[in-house]
């Protein structure tokens, strides 16, 4: 089974933590959705023996995207790959594009239409239910519509996922408490959590070098993932990757599968893809990419994965999940030298009680999950090849 990732780089405004590549002109949206098909048709060759499990709209903002739009890039897909008979389609959303004003098209509302089309698992970027958080981070809606376009999704889609961040500054446990309590009460299945990042060149890198906002803490960043460890695991969600969380059969298929090491092709400007021993990355540029598109050409750049780099990779993404390392595929896979690596990097934090092995699997405890992408990077080889 694999997956397609489709890349939407348009956004009303820009928030002030993303680095993702987006813009916020939408002068070449129609120009940029005939590519972004395009491009559909041009990689199809890819998968050829495949069957597409997953297809996901990220962004930037797919909900930006009309329905008629959304529709030709699925259609597209359909038409020249081996799609599975019920394959999970999601598409990210902001709430603003989901609020009630904007969701009457004639005799359907919004996600009645999505619904149509195929689209079976929403992913909404809430953030926060608080009106300050999202003013400092320049989110495009506000915490009425938040709450109002929860309130209208779950009437038409079970399958939904929700983002929210915390580690923001300012932000008491109380305050953190009420985001996920309010999250919880819309009796959402799925929940993506993040610590509040400073990214290089954004916004909110430049207002903590002036002054204007205060940085985020690590302490209270960690006071805050042990506090939705433990409220989300008490409703009944299974901590299945660092920053997911969900109920019994509601899992991500698509972020599965990246970790879990699947094939995947990325589709539209700044969209990676995978074939398990390549990785591939399409220009961070719309008007190259256009172009190039244009042209029948694939703005794609390739690297060949050596055996220490798919061991590095499969280290971190089997640290950040519940189904961990598998010593004996690290034998089978990459060898004796790199096992015996393994268990003598992994050896202190197994003492200090940050990992465990059981079954033959090397897992995070849950105090050494929000350390784990640090403990992965100890775990690494330079090369051994």
């Amino acid at each position: 089974m694999s997956g397609i990732y489709i890349h939407i780089p348009f956004c009303k405004q820009a928030c002030h933590y993303c680095d993702f590549h987006f813009s916020t002109s939408m002068k070449k949206k129609n120009e940029m959705v005939l590519a972004l098909a395009k491009e559909i048709q041009l990689r199809k060759e890819e998968f050829k023996n495949e069957i597409v499990e997953t297809i996901y709209f990220g962004g930037g903002t797919p909900s930006i995207l009309t329905i008629y739009d959304l529709q030709l890039l699925i259609d597209e897909v359909y038409k020249h790959y081996n799609v599975a008979e019920n394959p999970e389609i999601t598409v990210e959303a902001n709430p603003d594009d989901l609020s009630s004003e904007l969701s009457f098209r004639g005799t359907r509302n919004l996600f009645e239409e999505l619904k149509a089309i195929g689209v079976n698992r929403l992913s909404i970027g809430i953030q926060s239910f608080f009106e300050d958080d999202l003013k400092m981070m320049n989110r495009a809606h506000n915490a009425i519509e938040a709450q109002n376009c929860l309130e209208e999704a779950t009437k038409y889609f079970d399958n939904i996922s929700l983002d929210l961040i915390y580690g923001i500054p300012g932000m008491s446990n109380e305050k953190w408490i009420q985001n996920i309590e309010t999250a919880l009460s819309f009796g959402i299945p799925h929940i993506s959590s993040y610590a509040l990042t400073v990214e290089p060149k954004t916004a909110l890198h430049s207002f903590i070098l002036k002054g204007i906002i205060s940085a985020p803490e690590d302490e209270v960043a960690q006071e805050h993932f042990e506090i939705l460890v433990e409220k989300l695991e008490e409703a009944g969600f299974i901590h299945y990757e660092l920053s997911n969380f969900g109920k019994e059969n509601y899992f991500s298929k698509n972020n599965s599968s990246y970790w879990l090491g699947k094939k995947y092709i990325g589709i539209g400007p700044s969209a990676h893809s995978y074939d398990g021993e390549k990785r591939g990355w399409n220009v961070s540029n719309n008007t190259k990419y256009i172009k190039s598109i244009q042209e029948g050409k694939l703005p794609l750049e390739t690297e060949t994965l050596s055996k220490t780099d798919r061991y590095n990779e499969y280290v971190m993404t089997g640290l950040r999940t519940i189904w961990g390392i598998s010593l004996d595929r690290i034998q089978t896979e990459f060898g004796q030298t790199y096992l015996d690596y393994l268990n003598q990097q992994s050896a202190k934090y197994i003492e200090d009680h940050l990992l465990f092995v059981n079954e033959n699997v090397l897992r995070t405890t849950r105090k050494g999950k929000f350390l784990s992408d640090g403990i992965a990077s100890d775990l690494f080889l330079l090369n051994l090849e």
